[in-house]
């Protein structure tokens, strides 16, 4: 369902984004607040050192001024991306943006200043000062990068310019949301069908070929018409994402990344490597797309059209809703409840509009509720998409309500560790309400599919992102040519010989919104390689471990990402998770071939 005018869709199927304020105005005074008070900080500058309970009230004032700026930011946000092409709201997301660089910059001289202070002193403060008690893990992780830390003018300096920082993000968002056109298409009726972020997915899983192909065409040759823009604003992001790695004396923008989240270089190194081995597989699976759907040469086009004919039922949002609660009951009453809280209080944003930004995610302040943005169009896969932005938002929920602010947001490692365990528990649940061999292989095919699009293919995202810094690192110049020439390689590679390549496809990294958030989409493999582990243990020890995994979704940030995941029963620090989920796509690849 694609709505030209968002008014005309009922409230229930929108986003109670009247909760955090009732209008822009009102946010607009809250940003004048967050000024003055970032403002005033600076009263603390020269002081951190000075005893332990001046520490403790410019850390609980920090905390003040930025969380007052999520509500802020998080309500420009999502107004702006409810239409990307209303210019108040265009307006009031930079305004809320250019409120967040001046906070960095009032706040800048912290670092760099407790830095200076002594790890004795700083124990000392924290004997002394029961308030600072609540910041122990934050000041462990304050001493573990005072190395990156610069003085307080350069700080300031880079807290300045940080506003610019997203510009490449933002103009890209602005181009892929707002300005690009693929045009329309002939669908199987003979009528135009508008090819759109919305649709693309759908038109290319459409079982006539004819009509993926010009899906297709009209999609990348879109983004091709602009890939010297697209390769100037990619090449610039990246750059940036080099510089400031130097700046602050990381040894690669790779690392830089990783530091935050504590990862050793080697998890990234890992996944890529145990995914290379197990790409005899994925190339055993383009075999079999090849044979069952008959085609001469497999193209790229081909690739998400479903091996067994997809059910043609609409699903109602109020369905899926249903189907949502029978999966997740597995993890017990008290998730149950939250889950219902989540439907009942218009959480979720659903239906595709006119200016809408595409795709799905969960958003939200620390006192907010934990938002969802969908584009539903009652597809199965829309049902996995709601589960999944779901298992964001409960988690934000169940953190949120545990942790205090300081601790309550969480890494995208462990985020996408509660999204896709609650899709594996919904494709558990499919499969053994199959009740035909049609549907078990369709399901197969559905969940093979999300291993090659959340395993392999972000790993091959995450491939790419590792060449194209370490390109930048060595002084190349990443133009169209070379984008698309590594990316074709790239996936020539992934894909096998099964696969006929064309020259559109070199294009695809210019329209992958997650390469502006450089070394990002590796979590998604690394979270689904853990849920995959962790949806297995809920389904055979039951209430035991569902309330441990509860438990982990309370954590939050009080902790580094792969020592919380210990505590949830996977070790993400060696291969063997990775290895496992890959052992598990075998396992139903061989069930999907004994049944077609």
């Amino acid at each position: 369902m694609k709505e030209k005018d968002r008014k005309k869709i009922k409230k229930r199927y929108q986003w109670n984004i009247e909760s955090m304020y009732p209008n822009a105005q009102a946010c607009r005074a809250d940003m004048e607040k967050v000024r003055e008070l970032a403002a005033s900080y600076g009263t603390y500058s020269g002081k951190l050192g000075n005893d332990a309970k001046t520490l403790a009230e410019a850390l609980k004032a920090r905390d003040e001024i930025w969380q007052k700026a999520e509500n802020v930011y998080v309500y420009a946000r999502m107004k702006r991306d409810e239409d990307n092409r209303i210019p108040e709201f265009q307006a009031l997301c930079d305004q809320s943006q250019t409120m967040l660089a001046g906070i960095a910059e009032a706040t800048s001289f912290f670092a760099p200043e407790f830095a200076r202070i002594s790890k004795g002193t700083i124990r000392r403060f924290l004997e002394e000062e029961p308030s600072l008690q609540i910041y122990g893990h934050l000041i462990d992780e304050l001493l573990r990068g005072r190395s990156h830390v610069l003085s307080t003018k350069e700080e300031k300096l880079l807290a300045g310019l940080s506003e610019l920082s997203g510009a490449t993000n933002d103009a890209f968002t602005m181009l892929n949301n707002a300005d690009i056109r693929f045009g329309s298409i002939r669908g199987e009726d003979g009528r135009p069908v508008e090819v759109t972020h919305g649709t693309y997915v759908r038109l290319m899983q459409n079982r006539d070929r004819r009509i993926r192909q010009k899906a297709y065409r009209r999609m990348y040759q879109a983004y091709e018409k602009q890939k010297n823009t697209l390769a100037t604003l990619y090449n610039y992001n990246t750059k940036q994402d080099v510089i400031f790695a130097r700046i602050r004396k990381h040894p690669s923008a790779i690392e830089a990344a990783l530091f935050g989240d504590n990862v050793p270089l080697s998890v990234y190194d890992n996944l890529i490597e145990e995914v290379h081995r197990a790409l005899p597989g994925m190339h055993r699976y383009m075999e079999l797309k090849k044979k069952t759907l008959s085609v001469p040469k497999l193209r790229m086009y081909d690739l998400y059209v479903p091996l067994v004919p997809r059910p043609e039922k609409y699903i109602s949002y109020e369905e899926a809703q249903k189907m949502v609660k029978r999966a997740l009951r597995p993890l017990g009453e008290e998730y149950a409840g939250v889950l219902e809280r989540a439907f009942e209080e218009r959480w979720a944003d659903v239906f595709e509009s006119e200016g809408k930004t595409s795709g799905a995610y969960s958003f939200g302040s620390y006192d907010s509720l934990p938002f969802m943005l969908l584009n539903y169009d009652g597809r199965l896969e829309d049902v996995f998409t709601l589960i999944h932005e779901t298992g964001h938002s409960i988690h934000a929920y169940f953190t949120r309500n545990t942790q205090p602010y300081v601790y309550g947001s969480h890494s995208i490692f462990t985020a996408e560790v509660a999204s896709t365990v609650n899709e594996a528990l919904l494709m558990r649940q499919l499969l053994g309400e199959a009740g035909s061999k049609e549907e078990k292989a369709y399901l197969l095919n559905l969940y093979l599919e999300e291993f090659r699009t959340t395993l392999f293919r972000q790993t091959m995202f995450a491939e790419f992102e590792r060449a194209t810094h370490g390109a930048v690192e060595a002084g190349e110049v990443l133009t169209a040519g070379w984008l698309s020439e590594t990316y074709a390689a790239l996936n020539r590679m992934y894909h096998g010989s099964a696969m006929e390549q064309d020259d559109l496809i070199s294009m695809e990294w210019s329209r992958i919104p997650h390469f502006y958030h450089a070394f990002y989409v590796y979590k998604y493999a690394t979270g689904y390689s853990a849920a995959t582990a962790l949806s297995a243990s809920i389904l055979e020890k039951g209430d035991e471990a569902a309330g441990s995994y509860v438990d982990f979704l309370r954590t939050g940030e009080s902790n580094y990402p792969i020592e919380l995941l210990k505590t949830a029963g996977v070790d993400m620090s060696g291969p063997n998770p990775v290895r496992n989920a890959l052992a598990t796509f075998r396992w139903l690849l061989d069930q999907l071939e004994e049944l077609l």
